[in-house]
């Protein structure tokens, strides 16, 4: 049964944005418009839960995870959870050692700390007046300071193992249909044979088009949405029990199975993380 989402905490956003970065506090359910950049970059939430989507697909942005969205690529964000988005850009020499797709790293300890060192308050002056004449410097932060930072942060991602967090977007007619009817009721226990028959397309065709576009299995993928709408309804305060059944598993202890698997660390644990502040 679909859970109903939490009401909003707070009403607008507040945003600190300078050439090199910056940080947007979103409302739970905040959305940015389709847009595009000419230098990629990457997003952490440090509080809440971003969603990341370009044509590619969907990634999920929790605590322990940092986004890459590369130059030119469409995209936009949206909050779950009252969500602490930070962003840094990255110039093209440095772009060039992280993949040329979207993808979702595993953030170090020192990856985190780096970020918020750049795009956190500082004592220096405001968001993009820049010191010593610099526009593009991080607040508080010489050009050069922050381009030591910025290269030990795309060490520590080339370092970090890529997150099973990003949901690919089907193109083929066929698998759009059915990742249609899952995104409506992630708590669906169809199978493919059956989805098919709804839609008209044979299984052997679906498992297919699953492996060769999407690069999944149809049980992989589905448990990728799965634990994608978990992040959510756990963003918004929804407790493990509750969240586990919404998103289509039997019973709390094969979903704390699963999650942990993907995300590291148990939902109830996660949970405590972002709402124990």
């Amino acid at each position: 049964m679909p859970v109903r989402r939490q009401p909003r905490r707070t009403s607008e956003v507040t945003s600190s944005v300078w050439p090199s970065g910056g940080r947007h506090l979103w409302p739970s359910g905040g959305t940015s418009a389709a847009q595009s950049h000419a230098r990629g970059h990457l997003v952490y939430a440090a509080g809440g839960v971003l969603a990341v989507q370009t044509e590619r697909g969907t990634s999920i942005v929790p605590a322990n995870r940092i986004a890459w969205t590369p130059a030119g690529f469409t995209h936009r964000h949206r909050a779950h959870g009252d969500t602490d988005m930070r962003i840094v850009f990255l110039t093209p020499s440095l772009a060039r050692l992280v993949p040329d797709r979207p993808a979702v790293f595993l953030a170090s300890g020192l990856a985190r700390e780096i970020l918020l060192a750049l795009t956190g308050p500082g004592p220096g002056p405001e968001p993009g007046s820049g010191t010593g004449g610099d526009r593009d410097a991080t607040p508080g932060r010489s050009r050069p300071a922050r381009t030591r930072l910025l290269r030990v942060l795309v060490d520590e991602l080339r370092e970090a193992h890529e997150q099973p967090l990003h949901l690919p977007e089907p193109r083929d007619d066929r698998l759009r249909a059915v990742a249609r009817m899952l995104h409506e009721d992630p708590a669906s226990s169809a199978t493919l044979t059956e989805l098919g028959k709804a839609i008209g397309a044979g299984t052997r065709t679906l498992s297919r088009l699953f492996r060769d576009e999407l690069g999944m299995t149809f049980y992989e993928w589905r448990t990728q949405l799965r634990i994608h709408h978990a992040l959510v309804l756990l963003a918004d305060g929804h407790d493990t029990t509750r969240t586990a059944y919404a998103c289509g598993w039997t019973n709390p202890s094969s979903f704390i199975a699963a999650f942990t698997d993907v995300i590291g660390t148990t939902p109830g644990r996660y949970r405590t993380a972002r709402h124990g502040r």
